[in-house]
């Protein structure tokens, strides 16, 4: 455990509002951690391998951002996790493939040959064949006759009909169709319809990435409303735990989540500005520099068609402004040759940095290995080709990120949240305002300590008046 920095906290908390103490115990027993605190995951490893170890030995869970990797190198994380942490905790991300089930389906079958108890899953609007097939294998009756669930789910949620499936339990055709294909037992069908698909919902409200620009205030009571009706037809909905993230920067947000009723926080954006983000050393010096204000919202490159929306850091980044043209131009468009002589000598001269033809041969190699059915219909639809060729300005603008490119800085794509902004603030002027001296631990500590003091400012003030008035 590290000292919590004063950074103009109320510094006498009571003794019995302590960081330990915040949230629901019940998670913190079957997480195996300290305190109700969550490090979440990060596309591509920006949520690395060192951030999880780091978090594993201060007693606290991560979750590996395993999206976008081969699974070789999830492999390798998974391998260094249980050897350096043995029963530590730890979890790996599981991103949802509507376009390529295959690579959902692969991530599990690592997942369960290789014993990782614990999955964040991400991106879902429903629970998939591969979800549903990691959350029941190894189902049990206890000898106290409760149901084991040996396979934990974080679902990250924010839209009331994708929370009512998680609330749920697994649909029952695709349990069916798992037990006639035997990738599950019969025992494990048969329980399924006792046990819920989550162990814990997190709740996420204006987060960095993918983002439905969601109210904390809003979204947290709503989604514990929810959980509570769901627990009226179907009781184990009712142990579903509920956490939040989004816009947790500061101690006074992680407060007032705790206040509101959540279980656990969750952060993220706030995590790549320390040690051990997997992201380059120019991203970080980027967000070191950034304030509330400077986010942007932009078409998520992943669900171009779809219109999805992300949040990104926009100060110093033609990004921005880039994304969304693209996604205009896809809009408006049928097809590359239909587009103005002008736009696509601009994308490929200063977007690119090549010809269409040379990023559509990249292209078209990736969807060979990984997802013909995809590059099959590419060659078939015009559109569904300029689809594919723009979405390769996204994936190059996350690869500049990570590298630290310093040709091609204002195209970095880096997924970030104010919350990031807000912590900056807190850390001016303070031996954290370098980036160098944060660790994803110490945030950990300085938000549950800080939230734990300011609490107890709270509560003393307002018991305070009270007596005032008595």
């Amino acid at each position: 455990m590290v000292a919590v920095p004063h950074l103009g906290l109320p510094s006498r908390p009571r003794a019995d509002i302590v960081p330990e103490s915040l949230g629901s115990a019940e998670f913190r027993a079957d997480h195996g951690v300290r305190y109700a605190y969550v490090a979440g995951s990060m596309y591509k490893a920006v949520a690395s391998e060192d951030m999880v170890l780091r978090m594993g030995r201060a007693g606290l869970l991560s979750y590996f951002g395993a999206g976008g990797l081969r699974a070789d190198r999830v492999v390798a994380a998974v391998e260094r996790f249980q050897r350096e942490l043995g029963d530590g905790p730890y979890g790996v991300n599981l991103l949802a493939s509507m376009e390529n089930p295959a690579k959902e389906a692969e991530q599990v079958e690592v997942f369960l040959r290789h014993g990782v108890r614990r999955v964040e899953a991400a991106s879902f609007i429903r629970p998939t064949e591969s979800l549903v097939r990691y959350r029941l294998t190894g189902l049990r009756r206890a000898p106290d006759g409760s149901v084991h669930v040996p396979h934990k789910v974080m679902a990250k949620v924010s839209r009331p009909e994708v929370i009512d499936t998680f609330l749920a339990p697994a649909p029952r055709q695709l349990v069916d169709c798992l037990l006639a294909d035997g990738r599950i037992t019969a025992e494990e069908a048969e329980l399924a319809r006792q046990v819920p698909m989550a162990d814990d919902l997190c709740a996420e409200a204006d987060s960095g990435g993918h983002t439905d620009q969601r109210s904390l205030v809003i979204l947290l009571p709503d989604t514990l409303r929810q959980r509570d009706r769901a627990a009226r037809d179907f009781a184990p909905a009712g142990r579903v735990r509920v956490g939040v993230a989004g816009g947790l920067g500061v101690p006074d947000a992680v407060a007032g989540a705790f206040v509101m009723g959540a279980d656990f926080v969750l952060t993220g954006s706030i995590n790549q500005c320390t040690v051990e983000c997997g992201t380059s050393e120019r991203v970080k010096d980027m967000l070191q520099q950034a304030a509330v204000q400077d986010m942007a919202i932009v078409p998520a490159g992943d669900m171009l068609e779809t219109g999805t929306r992300a949040q990104v850091l926009r100060r110093g980044l033609f990004y921005p402004a880039r994304a969304n043209k693209l996604y205009e131009l896809y809009r408006r468009h049928d097809s590359l040759d239909d587009l103005d002589p002008r736009d696509a000598d601009q994308l490929q001269r200063r977007y690119f940095r090549r010809s269409f033809e040379e990023v559509w041969a990249e292209t078209r190699a990736y969807y060979e290995r990984t997802n013909p059915a995809s590059l099959e219909k590419a060659e078939r639809d015009p559109k569904h080709k300029m689809l594919l060729v723009f979405k390769a300005y996204f994936v190059q603008s996350i690869r500049l990120a990570m590298s630290g490119s310093a040709e091609q800085q204002v195209d970095y794509q880096v997924n970030c949240g104010p919350a990031m902004g807000a912590l900056n603030s807190l850390l001016r002027d303070t031996p954290y305002e370098d980036w160098r001296s944060r660790h994803v631990d110490h945030l950990a500590e300085l938000l549950m300590g800080g939230a734990a003091r300011v609490l107890s400012e709270r509560l003393h003030s307002m018991t305070t008046v009270e007596r005032r008035g008595q």
